[in-house]
């Protein structure tokens, strides 16, 4: 049987149970039991004219969005709020009044080119009066989309109806770019300047500022921004 989400969930729950509420640090190495578990499948049905590296990456950036947002959700949940992915919104063509509603108030306006959603991986809204506080994009590394989640919290500030929503990236930061505020890497450069911030899941020490953190500083602060309103 094919390696899917629900194993990559498994074995998270298993690292949690030996290590408690440091185990976010060990996403890059969970991943790489994913890997030889997924390895092990292709060689069994490999993908055609494909090699096993490719398709690796696309498993990988695919389901650790959902990693990202089956670790948050529960906390995010306690606070009276709700998650949804956002290829849902995206993709759905029959959603529920509710999400209709999430969509709504997520979308940019572009005028006669009409309203599209940012690409975002998580949202994060209230299901009291549907108003969206936060979009998250999570991915491996920077350099796969942080200039683009720059561009969206860019675009959502220019609209009253959008701009207090908080624009995030989450990321194991594989190659290391997020670790030194001096001297600065591009990638960081953007989270500091162009988005709200960003929450690293590594085992490496990373030098903090107000919007690079560890991940585990990422549900203080969306309380805070909940009792901020």
């Amino acid at each position: 049987m094919d390696v899917n989400f629900e194993d990559l969930k498994q074995l998270y729950l298993k690292k949690r149970e030996q290590k408690g509420d440091v185990v976010y640090r060990s996403i890059s190495e969970l991943l790489k039991e994913a890997k030889v578990m997924h390895k092990r499948d292709w060689l069994e049905h490999p993908t055609p004219n494909r090699d096993h590296e490719q398709s690796w990456r696309a498993f990988k950036g695919k389901n650790l969005e959902k990693l990202v947002q089956f670790i948050i959700t529960e906390e995010v949940e306690k606070l009276g709020l709700k998650v949804v992915n956002g290829n849902k919104l995206e993709k759905s063509t029959n959603l529920s009044k509710e999400l209709s509603q999430v969509k709504r108030n997520l979308a940019i306006d572009y005028g006669e080119f009409g309203l599209h959603l940012p690409d975002v991986d998580i949202i994060i809204y209230d299901p009291k009066n549907y108003k969206v506080l936060a979009a998250i994009s999570s991915k491996v590394t920077l350099r796969e989309r942080i200039a683009q989640t720059g561009y969206w919290k860019l675009k959502l500030l220019q609209d009253g109806a959008t701009k207090h929503i908080r624009v995030y990236f989450i990321t194991p930061d594989e190659d290391g770019t997020l670790t030194f505020k001096k001297p600065t890497k591009k990638g960081r450069a953007i989270v500091e300047v162009d988005t709200d911030g960003s929450y690293v899941m590594s085992e490496e020490e990373i030098e903090e500022s107000n919007k690079v953190k560890m991940f585990d500083k990422f549900i203080e602060d969306l309380k805070r921004l909940v009792n901020d309103r």
